[in-house]
């Protein structure tokens, strides 16, 4: 049996990000969490998003999309509530929406965002290579740290001569 929650999640998670139209905001790890007020009766749904960096300028537009969603889809009342902390992380991003970001002819991230550290660093950073989405060549060089939005950079293929986004790891 769907619930009223498990609908509410579904129709939020459905939504797509405004920059990566084949991504959805789950496949992206931005949405956090959808609560249904029991007094409501189901009516009242608050959504919680993490933007992927805080002066990402698609929050507004994932909020607007959320909020009509949700509306069209019979809930009365729908807040959306955006929250920096924790810090967004690639790490959440769904490894379906890797693929989809691979079959858009974009690099997805690889490796794991750094997470805080007590002390010293242990670790010594490595740039490794970043796979062409399009012929799967390793022989790439970042033309620019910026691409389309600020989430990714801009490489190019040795190998086809293609340009090609990449999503940073953050």
């Amino acid at each position: 049996m769907v619930t009223r929650h498990d609908e509410a999640w579904r129709v939020t998670a459905s939504v797509t990000d405004p920059e990566i139209p084949v991504l959805t905001i789950e496949d992206l790890g931005v949405l956090r969490a959808v609560e249904l007020d029991p007094e409501s009766g189901g009516e009242r749904v608050t959504v919680t998003l993490t933007p992927t960096y805080s002066g990402c300028p698609a929050i507004d537009a994932m909020r607007d999309d959320v909020i009509l969603a949700l509306t069209a889809a019979g809930f009365a009342y729908v807040e959306v509530r955006t929250t920096l902390s924790p810090a967004w992380t690639t790490d959440w991003m769904t490894d379906a929406g890797k693929q989809k970001l691979r079959d858009y002819g974009i690099a997805p991230p690889s490796g794991r965002a750094e997470t805080a550290r007590s002390g010293p660093p242990s670790t010594i950073r490595l740039r490794l290579a970043v796979k062409c989405p399009r012929c799967r060549s390793l022989d790439t060089r970042e033309v620019s740290h910026f691409g389309s939005t600020s989430c990714k950079a801009l490489y190019e293929c040795r190998a086809c001569l293609e340009p090609f986004d990449h999503f940073k790891v953050l």
